[in-house]
């Protein structure tokens, strides 16, 4: 398939995905009140710590050495060893929330134990369908990757809606439905990436893959404790210094204004990290060292381009965005959107960098600059908080991003093992 035609199907897989994101954003704010849809934005956060400590460093992994695999002739090799160390990944996730539903049953917490519960059901099921859908888009599999992406955004959207009719309007029901939809396509997906599987190159009892996995993957279980810390903090700062209605109508305007920039980060590194990897191979050659840092660096200035044509239009367009997508009582922060676009367009770019260094297996030098960006981010987000409430949560966010982006352009400033 060439580059091109992959292209489009990135583009239809990732168009599909975020107007499947704002059609459920428009739905969930006319079925949940602003207090609800915080209480969903911060269960969203465990989950998101659980992935980030967890499972996501071994998806990012598991998705890096498939071109290695392939190379080597041991798909098969790594596909068990991948669904080995996967395997592992939920065992500690079901320990942690054995352990998290005890913990609540003693401090008499009842009422929190089905959404917890539920919370650690959504992110096994995440974590899995994300290690799937990695090895997918490493094998350049566009056309299924599209299909799964964008038929689980709007498939999320029926069984939501279906479930909050059946069982009653919660924050529980959301994610249980969530749950479901992510199931749902992750069976699909397991039926294509079995599929890969070819001759196994060694013998079945030697794990040749796994520690291999591991070596590039813990650094990511290292800085994304960090990483989490900086993305949940701005809704539980705004939770402690203020309310959850006011962390509702942030994470709307978090919805509308940052998450589509990484939905068009999104489309551009299922693009770009599956043809990067592949070109760096092992990295060790100068000259495919070379060419992946061209080729990175050309995306960082096409997402800057792309950032800039959208915070001008938000600027002219965000009360109308704001009276299509969303229910009257969350549209009081609309002039914030243009902010929340440059900001999510900053750290998309600085993502594109560290998809370089990813390329490069160069995963341990990112550990500094994502921990200490994530520590300084945790700080503009509670002191701003604080001070200002969203305003300065939405002002945080930019100086994270511009932070961000500085720190890994100075990481990625030169090809591996050269100059540029």
């Amino acid at each position: 398939m060439s580059v091109a035609r992959e292209a489009r199907w990135v583009a239809a897989g990732q168009v599909a995905v975020g107007l499947g994101g704002l059609a459920l954003v428009r739905v969930l704010t006319e079925y949940l009140s602003p207090a609800q849809y915080g209480e969903l934005a911060l269960a969203l956060t465990v989950a998101g710590l659980v992935n980030q400590l967890v499972m996501g460093g071994l998806v990012a992994g598991i998705a890096r050495y498939y071109a290695v695999a392939v190379e080597a002739g041991d798909v098969r090799g790594y596909l068990r060893d991948a669904r080995w160390l996967m395997g592992l990944a939920t065992a500690v996730v079901g320990a942690l929330a054995v352990l998290g539903l005890v913990g609540l049953a003693g401090l008499e917490r009842l009422a929190w134990t089905g959404l917890a519960g539920m919370v650690a059901l959504f992110a096994v099921i995440s974590g899995l369908a994300s290690a799937l859908s990695g090895i997918q888009s490493a094998a350049r599999q566009r056309a299924l990757c599209a299909f799964h992406s964008g038929g689980e955004a709007w498939l999320r959207i029926v069984i939501v809606v279906g479930l909050l009719h059946v069982l009653g309007i919660s924050s529980t029901v959301v994610l249980l439905g969530y749950a479901v939809s992510t199931l749902a396509v992750g069976v699909s997906q397991l039926f294509f990436v079995r599929r890969l599987a070819g001759e196994c190159a060694l013998p079945p009892g030697a794990r040749p893959w796994a520690p291999r996995i591991w070596a590039y993957s813990w650094p990511f279980s290292i800085f994304g404790l960090f990483t989490w810390l900086h993305q949940a903090s701005d809704r539980w700062a705004l939770q402690s210094f203020g309310s959850a209605d006011e962390v509702g109508l942030y994470a709307v305007l978090f919805q509308l204004g940052y998450a589509p920039m990484g939905v068009a980060m999104g489309m551009a590194m299922h693009l770009l990290a599956p043809i990067l990897y592949q070109t760096a191979g092992q990295a060790t050659d100068a000259r495919r060292n070379s060419e992946v840092h061209r080729m990175a660096w050309r995306s960082v200035l096409g997402c800057l381009g792309l950032t800039a044509i959208a915070v001008v239009a938000a600027l002219v367009l965000h009360r109308p965005v704001f009276a299509w997508l969303v229910a009257t009582e969350y549209r009081a922060l609309s002039h914030l959107l243009p902010w929340m676009l440059l900001a999510g367009g900053l750290f998309a770019a600085g993502q594109m960098l560290a998809l370089k260094l990813m390329a490069d297996l160069s995963t341990v030098v990112m550990t500094r600059a994502k921990v200490g960006t994530a520590l300084i981010g945790v700080g503009l987000n509670i002191g701003l908080a604080r001070a200002f409430g969203v305003e300065g949560v939405v002002i945080a966010q930019v100086a994270f991003g511009l932070l961000y982006l500085a720190w890994m352009a100075a990481l990625a400033r030169h090809p591996k093992g050269g100059v540029a």
